[in-house]
């Protein structure tokens, strides 16, 4: 990158964006995620189930720390470009001579290290009452990079499309929730119809969970090679609709 320092000073804003609200950035998900824990593995009779053969709670853990990964990364830069614009500062970002592929990858990284600190802090807290496995380290490394970042440029470009906060609410009720919970989070693949199986396997979440549950305990819904292709390819899309839409000007320039 020709401007190394531009680059690296937008990622720096972006990260203490949410350090300085590290109790609701980083700390709250961890409550959000033990809830989610207790209500799927515990009231509902999880401590004496299994799923794939492993106890439900080892089986869920990675599950949830992806999802805890995800639902921040899109946070941080959605509402990161909403702010912006609705403020009326977004031109404080464009003006600098920065390139569209900059400006990408200081927004999307700086995202994408609010998604890893929150996965790392919730994995951390989820390790103190789930018994923790690590079969694979390089799968939990990098499905947690690579959903971090497929989140993040997601929520770059929610972020350019969404004119006002109830936008970005909408795609984060109706698209990215829904997709996060019918990913294999709380069951396996092959408990689901024929049809459903289908429909599942063209949901990218299901492959940054599946993957990253393969690497935490060894069972995996699909070919764990298959998901760290799929994974690459939805992060260089999304990268490239990211740059388009800053080159474009798209919703940003009047």
């Amino acid at each position: 990158m020709s401007n190394a320092v531009g680059v690296w000073s937008l990622y720096s804003r972006e990260v203490r964006r949410f350090m300085k609200v590290y109790l609701q950035t980083l700390f709250a998900p961890v409550v959000t995620t033990l809830l989610f824990l207790a209500v799927f593995a515990l009231a509902l009779g999880g401590a004496d189930r299994t799923a794939a053969g492993f106890p439900f709670v080892e089986f869920l853990a990675p599950g949830l720390i992806m999802m805890a990964i995800a639902q921040n990364a899109f946070a941080n830069t959605s509402s990161s470009i909403v702010i912006s614009k609705v403020q009326g500062n977004i031109v404080d970002t464009l003006m600098p001579p920065f390139t569209p592929n900059e400006l990408t990858a200081a927004i999307a990284l700086g995202g994408a290290t609010r998604g890893l600190t929150v996965g790392l802090v919730v994995g951390v807290a989820m390790s103190l009452v789930v018994d923790m496995h690590m079969h694979a380290l390089g799968y939990i490394v990098f499905h947690a990079f690579a959903a971090s970042l497929m989140l993040s440029l997601l929520g770059v470009i929610g972020g350019i499309w969404a004119e006002k906060f109830d936008h970005m609410a909408a795609l984060t009720n109706f698209v990215v929730t829904p997709l996060s919970f019918l990913s294999g989070t709380f069951y396996t693949i092959d408990r689901l119809p024929a049809v459903a199986q289908t429909i599942a396997h063209l949901n990218p979440f299901l492959y940054m969970i599946d993957g990253f549950r393969y690497g935490f305990i060894g069972y995996s819904d699909t070919n764990p090679l298959i998901g760290v292709a799929v994974m690459v390819g939805v992060d260089a899309t999304l990268w490239i609709i990211s740059y388009r839409l800053f080159k474009s000007g798209f919703k940003l320039k009047a």
